[in-house]
């Protein structure tokens, strides 16, 4: 680069930003704001706006994944890098697609800015939460002010000319033989709603209710099978799903078709995965305030970060709707699929070349190999394996290798995921894949199909329950599992009323579930307070301490029974305490068949389909234990229940009284959930525990710490110093 470069440079990049400040206006308007809109609507039942709001926020948050997508894309293949470059050229290179990608997408979304949403947001979106609000609203949207039914009907054709269908048509009619006056009905398709639910459920299979409601909508006029349609599906699983059903069936040129387009769609999402981890990194552990980062340090961890996003993308692509488990063997499962299928209609080139590719994931796998080498018999000559699976394989193999470097260099851990290291095994000497819905239940030589829940220590209970006040009501046994114990009067008629009082106090609207008011339904209010914060208040004088020292004194109570009861050779540590009310929103329970906590497990993330438990993030592995102490029981709904692993079938049902207390090991063992609160408000004492101390609750330790000082008269006259943290 000669001395007139550099000044160039300089000025390309200043018109280059010139031109970035007169791009037009955004379009689209932020995803989060829409999206807060339609639940602020919900909650004042307005239900049209709640549908015109959240199908604008699904819209923006397309519209903002696309326009990222293409602008990264479109501004890598302008400025690309050159084999051999100075860092001049280099930086030269980085600063001209950074400009042109903010003018590319900034042109259609106006100030980026606006469009960063939180991650609460960005969870809820993963999670399919906006299609929830969606089918509620469609439903409470089933009744005119009259109460007379909905009629259904579509406008969408108008001679022959494709229009765009609006959600819903407003008409008047009247109403014969009633003296009541003409009514504005809502004709609106029912397969919205059906879609809506549909899409909702295939991220959430353990939500019991969206399953009955489903079930309903299939019985509704008007309604088709076409019409359950997953509107977030993804091509490139879609085709692999219907690939799989077709070969199944016996038709393997329709399933060579499906496979063939699956994997381009899965190359195609590849690229744009990669794309997307071109954003914002997080940089846990690093303070870039008061670090002072050196030049090639800072680019050296943000690229690293950005290259593990990218080389995730495997696990991402390969990561059924609602599961964070990748299936297993993914992509070499359509190399799979395909030779077999090819073999099955008399394309042995097309059979072998797949049978190369797939042993270019496993390398000498026994089976393919006899394949290979039967099919070469056949040719009398050889093939190579695709190049796209090559190129593909080359790469990951080069970001493992910079990864384990920069992992090195910089400190940081890194382990990569074995995402194709099984082989996965056949059900039959020709290797065919079993029997599937097309998500491949797949049967792996280690025959991990059909795992059950094994508890790490050997089961016991019965022990002493400590108290003379308790009760034993039922067992494990009579509670039809493993590990369950259902207790009264662990606390007496009084304490409960004074624990009550106390939370009505304390407790505030989203408390442990980083602030959202309703983290399990939206036609409850959740309220809770921990230890900690409870003593605080208790030191303020804003409650009775005798009241907060109540609480802390009735959790470790309830922790001396479970230890003792299920007679635990180990200490058990708090994990987390939460003292929590749930109160049924007044309007909202017309026709309401929610659970007010869905079936869950506490330790492990629960997969009905597969009669599976994922130990793994984000659930609390740690825990060990939970427990539930209940302070009332007037109130409607509200039952505890237990169920198998299907997330259906209830084998035991608790209704809560005070000083009633549920105990049981928090493991996939015992899925449970709670019915909805239909009426009034259900508080109780929820406590999680673990066996292992290195996962004992923060909060709780410094409780310890306050009621020592108590104890010892220590902390009269002197600063308390609390740092409440939420865990959940």
């Amino acid at each position: 680069m000669d001395g007139n470069s550099c000044p160039l440079m300089i000025l390309s990049v200043f018109l280059l930003f010139s031109d970035l400040l007169l791009c037009s206006a955004a379009f689209l308007e932020p995803a989060d704001l829409l999206y807060d809109s339609a639940v602020q609507a919900f909650y004042g039942g307005d239900y049209e706006s709640v549908v015109r709001y959240m199908e604008g926020a699904l819209s923006s948050h397309r519209g903002v994944r696309h326009t990222r997508i293409r602008c990264r894309l479109r501004c890598q293949d302008q400025h690309p890098f050159h084999k051999t470059f100075s860092d001049l050229r280099f930086f030269d290179v980085v600063l001209r697609r950074t400009v042109c990608m903010n003018a590319c997408i900034e042109a259609k979304l106006g100030t980026q800015s606006v469009h960063k949403v939180s991650d609460e947001v960005i969870q809820d979106f993963n999670r399919r939460i906006p299609y929830n609000y969606l089918q509620l609203a469609y439903q409470k949207m089933q009744m005119s002010e009259g109460k007379f039914p909905w009629l259904c009907a579509s406008s969408c054709d108008q001679g022959g000319k494709e229009v765009s269908c609006h959600l819903w048509t407003c008409v008047w009619i009247h109403l014969p033989h009633t003296h009541t006056p003409a009514h504005t009905i809502i004709l609106k398709q029912p397969e919205k709603a059906a879609a809506a639910a549909h899409t909702y459920f295939q991220a959430n299979p353990e939500h019991v209710e969206m399953g009955q409601h489903l079930e309903q909508y299939k019985d509704l006029q008007g309604v088709e099978e076409s019409h359950f349609v997953d509107q977030e599906a993804r091509p490139h699983q879609q085709s692999f799903t219907a690939a799989v059903k077709l070969y199944d069936k016996g038709d393997y040129e329709g399933a060579v078709t499906l496979l063939e387009d699956a994997l381009v769609e899965y190359y195609k999402a590849d690229v744009e995965c990669r794309a997307l981890c071109q954003g914002p990194q997080k940089f846990e552990g690093h303070d870039h305030v008061r670090y002072r980062y050196s030049l090639h340090e800072v680019v050296s961890d943000h690229f690293t970060q950005v290259l593990h996003c990218e080389h995730e993308c495997v696990r991402d692509l390969a990561t059924r709707p609602g599961r964070l488990s990748p299936m297993e063997n993914y992509l070499p499962l359509h190399y799979d699929y395909l030779q077999f299928a090819y073999f099955k209609v008399n394309r042995l080139e097309e059979a072998l070349q797949c049978a190369l590719t797939y042993l270019l994931f496993h390398e000498g796998d026994e089976f393919m190999t006899d394949n290979v080498d039967h099919y070469r018999e056949i040719l009398t000559h050889d093939s190579t394996p695709r190049e796209e699976a090559e190129r593909y394989l080359t790469r990951h193999q080069l970001e493992l290798e910079l990864l384990l470097m920069g992992s090195k260099i910089m400190g940081v851990d890194f382990t990569e995921g074995n995402y194709w290291s099984s082989t996965g095994g056949r059900d039959d000497s020709n290797r065919i894949p079993s029997g599937t819905d097309g998500w491949m239940e797949y049967v792996p030589i280690s025959e991990k199909k059909n795992i059950t829940v094994i508890v790490s220590q050997q089961l016991k209970e019965g022990g002493p329950l400590l108290y003379d006040s308790v009760q034993l009501v039922q067992n494990s046994v009579s509670l039809n599992g493993t590990q369950r114990v259902l207790l009264d009067h662990v606390i007496s008629e009084g304490e409960c009323a004074e624990l009550r009082n106390l939370a009505h106090a304390v407790t505030m609207a989203g408390d442990g579930y980083r602030g959202r008011m309703s983290p399990h339904t939206p036609n409850e209010r959740f309220e809770g307070a921990t230890v900690l914060k409870t003593l605080q208040y208790g030191y303020e004088g804003r409650v009775p301490m005798s009241s907060a020292r109540l609480f802390y004194d009735t959790s470790e109570r309830v922790r001396r029974i479970v230890e003792s009861y299920f007679m635990l050779n180990t200490t058990l540590h708090f994990s987390y305490t939460h003292l929590v009310c749930r109160t049924a929103i007044t309007g909202q329970q017309d026709h309401r068949n929610d659970l007010s906590h869905p079936i869950h497990a506490d330790n492990c993330l629960l997969d009905p389909d597969a009669n599976e438990c994922w130990k793994e993030p984000p659930a609390y592995t740690y825990r060990d234990y939970s427990a539930l102490l209940y302070l009332n029981g007037d109130f409607e709904g509200g039952e505890f229940i237990f169920t198998e692993m299907d997330a259906k079938t209830v084998t035991a049902s608790i209704k809560p009284k005070c000083g009633r207390l549920v105990g049981f090991s928090s493991g996939g063992e015992n899925p449970h959930g709670v019915k909805a609160v239909t009426s009034g408000q259900r508080c109780a004492l929820a406590l999680w525990f673990t066996l292992d101390p290195l996962y004992r609750e923060l909060e709780r330790l410094q409780a310890d710490e306050v009621i020592q000082a108590l104890d010892t008269q220590s902390v009269w006259g002197q600063g308390l110093t609390i740092n409440p943290k939420d865990e959940l």
